[in-house]
């Protein structure tokens, strides 16, 4: 691969501080904050270095030196590609802390940042906030700059606080597990900082960034992710991975040649897992006709995880009990990892 002159072209910064980042074998569905979000601004780390006007793109997270996770979120640089890096800037605790923790170290975070931009001896041409908290940190990068912001809200307090009062949660309750008044502060203020935002779909922009007073549609730029089908081939490499994977689904299953409905995601409440497999339980003749794969991130001992994602699994094991789906379902403990690819290769 050829390298690139960081100093000729654009220097971007990415920022998406929560969750455990790292440049491969990403760690999706460990807990709430290591999901799709981690997976796309990597990606779109590695991407954006292939436009020929981008010189440098620095991905900044948070460091997190923690004896319970992987030592490299502890590593400040980590290479990604010629031309595009993971900086990792401390703030706060060193022990890993869930994102509605880290509200009272967003300011020294944007100082680290400063402080490691001046030892680069460059300032980046445009910093591009993903989720409510890196949006703060940007618009306040961007404030004091003077360089110009992108913010992509990814999901947005306003929509999520509706959700949780329709499901019946009382509003202190809300305020006090999510900490959603200051994001939706943080939120605000980033669309009033913003050059552009960057969202998924149109109808998250007329849907969900209209509830917001900041909202201005002239500045919404749709950008659909897309697939990188390079990834997937025909070959036989990957033959003896395959077989390992297969190994670890068909053990759940009495017939596992069986048409297979697959369900890939973390086990979130809003993904609506349970009610794939209620539906599934209660419909014989679904049954009859195919397998239900349930892939929903990394668990250990289920007793020590998040509680939500507790509340979850615990439910996914009570269903699969409720309508003896045993030997019909499968529920593998962990996700394929750097084997993903050869896992949907697979189906």
């Amino acid at each position: 691969m050829k390298e690139k002159n960081a100093s000729n072209g654009s220097y971007i910064m990415l920022i998406s501080i929560h969750g455990l980042v790292r440049g491969s074998d990403l760690e999706l569905g460990r807990d709430a904050d290591t999901g799709g979000q981690i997976k796309y601004v990597v990606e779109l780390t590695r991407a954006l270095t292939q436009h020929p006007e981008v010189g440098q793109v620095d991905l900044v997270t948070r460091l997190v030196s923690d004896p319970k996770v992987d030592p490299i979120y502890a590593r400040e640089v980590e290479e990604l590609a010629s031309g595009a890096r993971i900086v990792r800037i401390a703030c706060g605790p060193r022990r890993y802390v869930p994102k509605e923790s880290l509200w009272p170290y967003l300011e020294e975070f944007v100082d680290n940042t400063v402080a490691y931009m001046r030892a680069l001896g460059r300032v980046p041409d445009l910093v591009h906030g993903h989720y409510a908290d890196a949006g703060h940190v940007a618009s306040r990068l961007s404030s004091l700059l003077d360089i110009p912001m992108v913010f992509t809200g990814h999901s947005l307090g306003r929509v999520k606080r509706q959700r949780l009062l329709d499901q019946g949660m009382k509003p202190e309750t809300i305020e006090k597990r999510y900490r959603m008044t200051r994001r939706i502060e943080a939120e605000e203020t980033a669309l009033d900082h913003a050059a552009f935002v960057v969202t998924s779909t149109q109808q998250e922009v007329e849907e969900q960034y209209a509830l917001y007073d900041h909202y201005q549609p002239k500045r919404m730029m749709v950008i659909p992710p897309a697939v990188d089908l390079s990834r997937f081939t025909s070959d036989t490499e990957n033959r003896e991975d395959a077989t390992e994977i297969k190994g670890r689904i068909s053990r759940f299953l009495r017939n596992p040649d069986k048409p297979m409905i697959l369900a890939l995601a973390r086990p979130d409440r809003k993904k609506n897992l349970t009610t794939l497999i209620r539906a599934f339980g209660e419909n014989r003749r679904l049954r009859e006709k195919a397998n239900l794969v349930i892939i929903a991130g990394n668990r250990d001992d289920i007793r020590v995880m998040d509680k939500g994602i507790r509340e979850v699994l615990d439910e996914i094991l009570y269903l699969v009990d409720l309508h003896d789906l045993y030997g019909q379902i499968a529920y593998p403990k962990a996700a394929f990892g750097r084997n993903q690819i050869v896992f949907e290769q697979c189906l």
